[in-house]
């Protein structure tokens, strides 16, 4: 068993026609992701061919529903168009919408957030890198070579540290269930406890990595759930321990200002909550296997 994504997934590539969109629908086909549709407006009636696969292309999303099915969209366009491709899905009755684009303005992303948590349509990203179940489906841009089937999941706010914590694991022989990555935003669609509830009900899952970053307080809102309602083992890293105060860090812009979103503060909240965690990306897989 798997969280969000899995043999079941019948996928629609929003702006599959463009440079990003058409390498990494490449990607996913060659990972054996079901891509049963893809959509760019004006392209209606075309076909996306990657060596023996021929994907269908349609104008709207709605159309690639009504024909294919599809219940899960990944979003690759710019971010000018990215909130009209969010909405478009939705009101498709696309129960599970991937949205990979950075660069979103806050404003238009609460507007976002208000919409769906009117719908019943839940949102991965917005600038994050998808997520992976190895062996059945990779909606996003995690390396599909990285991955190895297994029990561990993982959620981060990090698409480096998700590679590079992901790659650890399997080079020690740790597969994963399903890999997160929620994105470092200030407004997400989908937060740390929410992925942290599936993976305590997912029975294949049995421990989980969490790997935060300096900024804002989701870090210490999971540390609270971690502590009332999981009994699965945690282990944790969170990024950004030596960035100035101040200072931007990373694409996402995590910063910290004043005594809030620091990395101590972080730490502690989820080592009360009974997490380890790491000094550096290196050591979680340490903690994982002790």
């Amino acid at each position: 068993m798997s969280i969000l994504v899995d043999k079941n997934t019948r996928l629609v590539v929003q702006g599959i026609t463009g440079r990003e969109g058409s390498f990494h629908t490449e990607q996913m086909l060659a990972f054996g992701t079901n891509v049963v549709a893809g959509v760019t407006p004006g392209k209606g009636g075309q076909w996306f061919e990657d060596q023996s696969q021929k994907v269908p292309i349609f104008d709207s999303v709605q159309g690639a529903v009504e024909a294919t099915g599809a219940n899960v969209s990944i979003i690759f366009v710019p971010a000018r168009f990215a909130v009209d491709a969010i909405y478009e899905a939705t009101d498709a009755g696309i129960p599970l919408v991937v949205c990979l684009t950075e660069y979103i303005p806050i404003l238009d992303m609460i507007a976002v957030r208000s919409y769906l948590d009117s719908k019943h349509t839940r949102l991965i990203g917005p600038n994050c890198p998808g997520l992976i179940t190895p062996g059945q489906a990779k909606v996003g841009i995690i390396p599909g070579s990285i991955v190895k089937p297994g029990h561990v999941g993982v959620v981060s706010k990090s698409g480096t540290l998700t590679y590079e914590v992901v790659y650890a694991l399997t080079e020690r022989g740790i597969g994963q269930s399903t890999c997160v990555g929620i994105g470092g935003d200030p407004i997400q669609g989908t937060d740390f406890i929410d992925v942290l509830q599936m993976f305590e009900e997912d029975p294949e899952t049995e421990q989980v990595i969490l790997i935060g970053e300096i900024g804002g307080n989701a870090e210490e809102k999971a540390a609270a759930y971690i502590a009332q309602h999981m009994s699965k083992r945690v282990t944790a890293f969170i990024a950004g321990r030596t960035a100035p105060p101040g200072r931007r860090m990373g694409h996402a812009g995590a910063i910290v200002e004043g005594k809030s979103g620091t990395a101590e503060s972080k730490i502690q909240a989820l080592n009360q909550a009974g997490v380890q965690v790491a000094d550096n990306p290196d050591n979680i897989v340490d903690l994982v296997v002790q």
